[in-house]
C-alpha cells in the first residue's frame, strides 16, 4: 500500500473506533420505556432527565388504568417505568407482576411526604413497590352566590330539590355510587346487595336534578356557569377558580374517594437501573415543585413544598388536611361477582 493511502486508512480507523467508543460510553446511557396517562408531568422535565443522564426516554401513554393491565400482563417487559392507580397496583402486586424498588438507588424518597407515604400503604405495604406521583380527592365545587341556601358541606346537598337542572354527576359507574354509598355512610367497595341497591335508588332519585353526567368537561360546566354545582377532583379547583371566582370545594363530611397514582417498575423491565434514576428524578423538589404547576393536583413532596407560596400550600382545597384525607377512602377493584353487580345496577340508573 502507497504511503498516503496507509495513512488515510488507519486515520478512517481511529475515527471509527473513536466513534465507537463515543457511542457507547458515557454520553449514553441507555433509553427508558415510560408508560403513563396522558398528559401527567411537565413535557419538560423529559428533555431535562435527557440532559442530565443521557438516557433517551421512549413515552407512551394511555387513557385508562384497565386499558394498561392487559398490556404488562401479556408483554411484561415492553415497559421499564409505569406511572397508574393505587387500586391497579395492588392488583399487580396480587399477581406478581412489580419489582420491588431498589430504595438505596432513590435518595430523594427522603423528600415525600410521611403522611402520603403513609397513605399509599394501603395497597402498597412498606412502600415496596410504588413511589407516589400525584394525589387527589373528589368533592363538590360549587357557585355559592347562586346556591344560596344550600349547604355543601354534606353529599346530601346533591339532592337537594333547589338545584333542579343545576348539577354535573360524574360519567362513571364506580364515582356516582361512592357518591351515594358515602351518603349512607357505607364502604365505597362494598359488595353487599342491599347497600347497591338502596345506593341505585338514591342515584334514580336525583336524575331530575342532574344537568349532566360528565368526566372532563365538568370543570368547564362550572366555570363558565353552565351549571352551579359538579362534583370534580381538587386538581380541578384552580383551573375553575381563575375562571369563576366565586367557585369554592367541598370535601363533604361523609368522607370521599382519594386516589394515588403512582410509579411502578414491571418485574420483567430491562432497565431497571434507568427506572430508578427516573424515579429518583422525579422525587427531586425542583422536579416535584414543576409537575405540581403544570397539574395543580397535590404533589407530595415537602422538598416542593418550600417552593410554594403560602396561599397555595394552606389552601386546603390542593392539600387537604390530615383530617381531611382520614375520611378519604380509596377504590379498590371489585371481585368478578361484585363486578357484574355493580354493572347490572348502574344499567338501571342509566336506564331511560
Amino acid at each position: 500500500m502507497k504511503k498516503g493511502l496507509w495513512f488515510f486508512a488507519v486515520t478512517g480507523i481511529l475515527a471509527l473506533v473513536l466513534t465507537i467508543v463515543r457511542s457507547s460510553g458515557s454520553t449514553s446511557s441507555g433509553v427508558l420505556y415510560v408508560y403513563c396517562y396522558g398528559d401527567y408531568y411537565d413535557p419538560a422535565i423529559v428533555e431535562e432527565f435527557q440532559k442530565e443522564t443521557g438516557i433517551q426516554v421512549i413515552q407512551d401513554t394511555y387513557d385508562t388504568a384497565e386499558e394498561l393491565y392487559p398490556i404488562i400482563e401479556n408483554n411484561p417487559s415492553r415497559y421499564d417505568v409505569v406511572c397508574t392507580s393505587d387500586y391497579m397496583i395492588g392488583k399487580m402486586e396480587d399477581n406478581d407482576m412489580l419489582a420491588p424498588l431498589d430504595k438505596d438507588k432513590i435518595p430523594n424518597l427522603k423528600n415525600m411526604d410521611p403522611v402520603y407515604m403513609k397513605k399509599a400503604e394501603e395497597y402498597d405495604p412498606g412502600n415496596t413497590y410504588s413511589v407516589p406521583h400525584a394525589c387527589g380527592t373528589a368533592g363538590i365545587m360549587y357557585d355559592p352566590t347562586r346556591a344560596k341556601g344550600v349547604d355543601f358541606s354534606s353529599w346530601n346537598a346533591l339532592w337537594d330539590p333547589k338545584l333542579k337542572n343545576e348539577i354535573v354527576m360524574p360519567d362513571s359507574l364506580r364515582d356516582d355510587y361512592m357518591i351515594a354509598l358515602s351518603r349512607r355512610g357505607y364502604d365505597i367497595n362494598t359488595e353487599d346487595p342491599t347497600q347497591l341497591k338502596e345506593a341505585t335508588a338514591d342515584l334514580i332519585e336525583q336524575k331530575p336534578l342532574v344537568y349532566k353526567y360528565a368526566n372532563d368537561s365538568a370543570r368547564d360546566l362550572v366555570a363558565d356557569g353552565s351549571a352551579i354545582v359538579g362534583v370534580v377532583w381538587n386538581g380541578e379547583y384552580k383551573y375553575i377558580k381563575d375562571l369563576n371566582k366565586n367557585a369554592e370545594f367541598s370535601v363533604p363530611e361523609e368522607g370521599t374517594e382519594f386516589f394515588i397514582d403512582a410509579w411502578v417498575v414491571p418485574k420483567e423491565a430491562k432497565n431497571k437501573a434507568n427506572a430508578m434514576k427516573w424515579i429518583n428524578f422525579l422525587c427531586r423538589g425542583d422536579i416535584a415543585y414543576k409537575n405540581f404547576e403544570y397539574l395543580y393536583y397535590t404533589i407530595p413532596n415537602t422538598a416542593a413544598y418550600k417552593k410554594m407560596s403560602p396561599e397555595i400550600r394552606n389552601n386546603e382545597a390542593i392539600f387537604p388536611t390530615e383530617e381531611t384525607l382520614e375520611r378519604c377512602h380509596s377504590l379498590r377493584t371489585l371481585s368478578h361477582d361484585g363486578d357484574a353487580l355493580y354493572s347490572s345496577e348502574w344499567k338501571k340508573v342509566k336506564g331511560d
